[in-house]
């Protein structure tokens, strides 16, 4: 496995060693010594998540605030999705910039988002099976969002405008400032 610090400190993109044969092929998803030795972060993660949504779906932006905040390791099952991490850590050098990433099932990547920011996602695909681990459980009162069209972050969802689909929730989230 391969690790890649974005430009967020803290946000690792994760590759993994896949070995292939004529059979298919084998690939480790996860190895807590791996992981915390590549990324010096502590992955106590308690709860596993998977959801699938269709073309056009934009699921964000959001995060867990106080004692529920979350880390997330967040991988695609099937399917291609644009995954996107904002940081919004007070004192953060890089606080309101963001980093989107291609994930895949046929690229295998990972990505490692830290407590302290907003997450998102863009199926991109006909479909996508979406897969993420928490270090933390869900608490509902200490949801946190803002809405992902926000003109400040000027997130490129790489869909066409009239193409997003987003949840009753996130058309109704706060804008970032």
């Amino acid at each position: 496995m391969k690790a890649i610090e974005t430009k967020l400190k803290g946000c690792f993109i994760l590759e993994p060693t896949i070995f292939e044969d004529s059979r298919g092929y084998f690939f480790e998803a996860f190895s807590k010594a791996k992981f915390e030795d590549l990324t010096k972060a502590n992955s106590n993660f308690v709860q596993d998540n998977q959801s699938k949504s269709s073309y056009g779906v934009v699921r964000g932006l959001h995060q867990q605030i106080g004692e529920f905040a979350q880390a997330k390791l967040v991988r695609v099952l099937e399917g291609k999705v644009l995954d996107v991490a904002v940081d919004v850590r007070q004192d953060s050098p890089t606080y309101g910039e963001h980093v989107a990433v291609e994930l895949s099932a046929e690229n295998n990547r990972q990505l490692y988002i830290p407590r302290g920011f907003l997450h998102g996602f863009a199926v991109l695909s006909d479909t996508a099976t979406f897969f993420y681990k928490c270090d933390n459980v869900y608490n509902k009162s200490s949801e946190d969002g803002v809405h992902p069209l926000d003109k400040t972050l000027a997130i490129n969802w790489q869909i066409p405008f009239d193409k997003i689909i987003l949840s009753d929730k996130d058309k109704d989230a706060r804008a970032f400032i």
